[in-house]
């Protein structure tokens, strides 16, 4: 009974940590989003995105690759790093219309 709850717990555990939720890029993506933000503030705010792409029903897609922390480890300490991809969707009126992200 015991094991059987110690594995509940630890699937419960892993669950939640790869959940994908950062509270910090939401607090960030979110009223940008709600405001209508268009191109020309990420431009300014996030520099030049890392790719973009036209989407079928008119506007843009655009991607970021950011370096989201990472770890270091044994033998020598090296660094291995998270990488974080943001991806953000325009709409013909330039504006903010969906976003999404992984990794971060």
């Amino acid at each position: 009974m015991t094991r059987r709850w110690l594995l509940a717990l630890i699937g419960c555990l892993f669950l939640s940590a790869c959940g994908g939720n950062n509270p910090y890029l939401e607090q960030s993506l979110k009223p940008a989003e709600l405001q209508g933000k268009d191109k020309s503030w990420f431009l300014k705010n996030w520099g030049e995105p890392s790719g973009k792409a036209p989407r079928f029903f008119g506007g843009e897609t655009w991607t970021y690759f950011r370096i989201a922390g990472g770890k270091s480890g044994p033998p020598l300490f090296n660094f291995s790093p998270n990488q974080c991809e943001i991806t953000l969707k325009f709409d013909k009126e330039e504006k903010l219309s969906d976003y999404s992200y992984s990794g971060c």
